[in-house]
C-alpha cells in the first residue's frame, strides 16, 4: 500500500506473518511428500507436490462436499 504525503512516498508492508504461515506450510508439505519418496525422480516430483499442495486440499475438500 503507497501512501503519497507531499513528495515523499511511504510503502507499508504488512503482508509478512502470512508469508511466513504460507512458508512453514509449504515446508511442511515438502518433508511430507518428501517422506512417501523413494529414489531421485520421486523426490524431484514430491518437491513439485509441494508446490501445489493446496490444489490437493481444495480438490479433496469439493470431492468431500460434492461428492
Amino acid at each position: 500500500m503507497a501512501k503519497q504525503t507531499g513528495s515523499i512516498v511511504t510503502i507499508n508492508k504488512t503482508e509478512g506473518m502470512t508469508g511466513f504461515v504460507l512458508f512453514l506450510s509449504w515446508v511442511g508439505a515438502l518433508v511430507y511428500f518428501i517422506n512417501q519418496a523413494n529414489g531421485f525422480w520421486e523426490v524431484v516430483l514430491a518437491f513439485l507436490q509441494s508446490i501445489v499442495w493446496p490444489a490437493y486440499v481444495v480438490y479433496e475438500i469439493l470431492e468431500f462436499f460434492l461428492g
